[in-house]
C-alpha cells in the first residue's frame, strides 16, 4: 500500500503508526487512477463509495476485507 487517504486535515501529511504509511488528500486518489481502492471502514462502505463515485468511470474497483473481502 503505497498511501492512505483520510479527509480529515489533522492527519494528512502524517504517518501511520509501525508501518510508516503516508496519509494524504484525496487528490493523490483523483490523480493516481489506480485499479483497487480499499476501504477500511466497511461499515461506511456505501458513504465512502458514494464519495468516491468517480473511480468507477476510469473502470476503478472497491475493496472492502471486512467482514468477508468482497470486490465490487
Amino acid at each position: 500500500m503505497s498511501y492512505i487517504v483520510d479527509q480529515n486535515p489533522a492527519k494528512q501529511g502524517k504517518l501511520t503508526p509501525g508501518s510508516r504509511i503516508p496519509i494524504l488528500t484525496e487528490q493523490y486518489l483523483r490523480e493516481d487512477e489506480l485499479d483497487y481502492v480499499m476501504i477500511f471502514p466497511w461499515n461506511w462502505q456505501a458513504a465512502v463509495m458514494s464519495l468516491l463515485e468517480y473511480i468507477t468511470g476510469w473502470g476503478g474497483r472497491f475493496v472492502i476485507p471486512l467482514p468477508e473481502l468482497k470486490v465490487i
